[in-house]
């Protein structure tokens, strides 16, 4: 969107509040999801831990100093073993860098600061893809070191 700076702030932050709130005409399919088998959400859960696993040992591979998470579908990962400072632009340059794509933790933060060196990928996504992801993430270890 564009517009004056005041009204894009106020619509990325209405954005960003509603993205992750259960909404009222949500609830009817929470209710639908309560009533599914254990073995739905036993399956949920081990698809999720396995993609976990498979991109957090990517980072780490990779260079990163990685955060395992144990109740979210993102990683944090410290961008400063890379020889990297300022998550933003690392962020910015990644797309074009290797073709994968980060969201830089300082915009969480109320001290950016803070959170500088730090971004986060998400991992819900097909085991395909993060593979691919891993494998292209590599590429920064090997950049950094000069091969």
């Amino acid at each position: 969107m564009t517009g004056s700076p005041e009204l894009v702030g106020a619509v990325r932050s209405a954005k960003q509040y509603l993205t992750y709130v259960s909404a009222g005409p949500f609830q009817y399919a929470v209710a639908e999801a309560l009533a599914l088998p254990d073995a739905y959400f036993t399956g949920l859960r081990d698809d999720l831990r396995a993609k976990r696993d498979l991109l957090t040992a990517g980072l780490t591979d990779a260079g990163f100093t990685v955060y395992r998470p144990a109740g979210t579908y993102f990683v944090t990962a410290d961008i400063r073993p890379l020889g990297e400072r300022d998550g933003l632009a690392f962020c910015l340059a990644l797309p074009e860098r290797c073709g994968v794509v980060a969201v830089p933790n300082s915009v969480f933060y109320d001290d950016p600061e803070a959170g500088r060196s730090l971004v986060r990928f998400a991992f819900c996504k097909r085991e395909a893809m993060l593979n691919e992801a891993v494998e292209r993430l590599s590429s920064l270890r090997r950049g950094a070191s000069g091969v």
